[in-house]
């Protein structure tokens, strides 16, 4: 099988190709804007990387598709700050480039995996969101948070077209909060300049306060990334082409805590088993602070964010195995070893 990723420099991306390249024997083209995470994958026979900016190098990328088996478009904004700051990037890039590579795909009757977003559900109701059933909800023109959710939606809603209508092979993906190495730089000072693991993480380092947002009480299910590319691979691999046509949550139900329990693990976890920084853990401060001093006029929060993935249970025979606990020293591991 030969796989274009597109975006493969950044966190799903460079997990997805250590996968491949470990456990099968696929070939991967890809392309990103730099490849410093990729170090390690170059010298790979079977990886071949091209240093570029997809919004550029259409004609390649067309070429690309014209001779692959799957196509994963894997680039897109997905820092909440930014969704605020320059909303029309967010659209410009999440949904207007990754139309182009769609209809390239349609074109070429290229089969396409795309990264949708548990952000498509916004603020529904449902106390566990379905793929097939649950209503997409998403706040007035004025909170423009949600723009990113609503670009990945029409770009789901596209992508269904024209499989149905086109005859496009496709399958969606939704994670939920993926965290693991290499998720962002920590050392970045700029408050919601990364996801919120990595800012936490950051914030400890640089001996900052925490800051909650709304006092931390909204609530997540944190995926180890190492379970949400496992069935990934299993959508790639497509056996008895199950994952023709479908939508999948990616997420651990079972992880399901608050921000403001996050924060408190995490100094937990840094005071208890790194000394390095055990010091700077114990001084932390968490601080209450309102959305809209962090964020700006334009956000708006959601709750709860809880996936139904009784899909990937039945259709990929796939279930997260990692306890939150245990993915969190992995990805201390990483940032402070």
């Amino acid at each position: 099988m030969k796989i274009l990723i597109l975006g493969a420099n950044g966190f799903i991306g460079t997990h997805l190709t250590e996968s491949i390249l470990a456990t099968t024997d696929w070939q991967i083209t890809a392309m990103d804007l730099m490849q410093d995470k990729l170090d390690h994958c170059i010298t790979n026979p079977r990886f071949h990387f091209t240093l570029g900016d997809m919004t550029k190098q259409t004609e390649w990328i067309d070429q690309q598709i014209q001779q692959c088996d799957v196509v994963l478009p894997l680039v897109a904004v997905a820092t909440p700050a930014l969704y605020v700051q320059d909303p029309l990037r967010v659209f410009e890039l999440d949904f207007e480039a990754n139309l182009a590579i769609i209809r390239s795909c349609a074109r070429h009757q290229t089969r396409v995996i795309f990264p949708s977003t548990s952000e498509v559900y916004g603020m529904c109701p449902d106390e566990a969101f379905d793929e097939e059933t649950s209503v997409l909800v998403t706040g007035p023109i004025n909170k423009e948070r949600w723009i990113y959710s609503t670009s990945k939606q029409l770009m789901d809603r596209v992508i269904y077209a024209y499989g149905k209508h086109k005859g496009l092979a496709y399958s969606l993906f939704r994670p939920f909060n993926w965290y693991g190495p290499r998720l962002d730089n920590v050392f970045n000072p700029k408050p919601g300049g990364s996801r919120v693991l990595t800012q936490f993480i950051g914030n400890i380092l640089r001996g900052e306060s925490i800051q909650l947002v709304n006092g931390g009480a909204q609530q997540r299910c944190f995926t180890y990334v190492d379970d949400g590319i496992q069935a990934l691979m299993r959508i790639i691999e497509n056996k008895n082409n199950v994952a023709d046509n479908r939508i999948f949550n990616i997420g651990n139900p079972v992880e399901n805590i608050s921000i403001r329990q996050l924060a408190e693990t995490l100094v937990k976890l840094i005071s208890a088993h790194y000394p390095d920084y055990a010091e700077k853990a114990n001084a932390v401060q968490l601080v209450n602070v309102d959305a809209k001093n962090y964020y700006g006029e334009g956000y708006q929060d959601v709750t709860l964010r809880v996936p139904s993935i009784s899909a990937a249970r039945e259709v990929l025979s796939w279930e997260p195995k990692t306890q939150l606990e245990i993915g969190l020293r992995k990805t201390l591991d990483y940032y402070l070893r």
